[in-house]
């Protein structure tokens, strides 16, 4: 498969060299157009309809660059997302399966970007729906940039598409090899390819604490800690979680703190 891409990046030499990157290194992907501004993208985009766009956001304000998207009638398309922001963006971009590339761009980066992509575009062909979703993904990472706070909505990729989640909705997370099993409050669980590691840095720390190795869980709905036969945590509905001997300390002053 072949994808036809739009690069968006107000500088004209950061276009140029993401164009030849992938002109070199991904056959995958071939670039249809380069637009400076959102005016000259919409343009392409109703033209030429590209399958990805690759969207440079500048941050902290990024506001251009997701003001384009609303502006789009037809949105059927990927969109990854290029910026030289770190640190609180890499949280916000995971909890929305966003793809991003940090500038300057790393060529295996790109690479994994594009292979990505690739397989998404399979799965959205078979189910155009399945954009609606993605695009609400979108919206939140928009909002949740803009506002410079942490997502509560969560974006969890499946053979489909994508599935949104709140966070509230979660009782706990286990590690199941380099899958994350999620459990809900309805009972109803759901395995996802991302690492728990990863959703360590996704969920806001001020309501989930990592206490094993293998388990996560929501601190709003813990109700007991007890360390008879063990150390356990007691969740609501007396769902019962292993606390690591070496995180106890950790965990007992952060709830006396809380």
């Amino acid at each position: 498969m072949k994808l036809r891409a739009l690069i968006v990046d107000d500088e004209e030499f950061a276009r140029k060299n993401l164009s030849i990157l992938l002109n070199d290194f991904c056959p995958e992907i071939e670039v249809i157009g380069e637009a400076s501004g959102n005016t000259d993208a919409k343009k392409i985009i109703e033209t030429e309809h590209p399958d990805v766009i690759f969207l440079d956001i500048r941050m902290p304000s990024g506001a251009e660059g997701f003001e384009l998207l609303n502006e789009v009638e037809n949105k059927d398309f990927l969109v990854v997302v290029v910026t030289a922001f770190k640190d609180y963006a890499i949280r916000a971009f995971n909890a929305s399966a966003v793809y991003y590339l940090l500038k300057p761009i790393d060529i295996d980066e790109l690479k994994l970007s594009v292979q990505k992509l690739i397989e998404t575009k399979s799965k959205y062909t078979d189910n155009p729906e399945s954009f609606t979703a993605y695009f609400d993904s979108l919206k939140d990472l928009s909002s949740n940039l803009l506002k410079n706070k942490v997502s509560s909505r969560i974006a969890i990729s499946h053979t489909k598409g994508l599935k949104i989640i709140e966070d509230d909705d979660i009782t706990h997370l286990e590690a199941s090899g380099n899958c994350t099993t999620i459990y809900f409050k309805d009972g109803s669980r759901y395995l996802d390819t991302r690492t728990l590691k990863v959703y360590e840095n996704i969920l806001n720390p001020d309501k989930f604490a990592r206490v094993h190795k293998s388990h996560i869980i929501n601190l709003d709905i813990l109700k007991e800690y007890v360390n008879e036969d063990g150390h356990t945590a007691v969740l609501e509905g007396n769902i019962r979680v292993p606390v690591a001997r070496n995180r106890v300390t950790e965990f007992v002053r952060m709830l006396k703190g809380k």
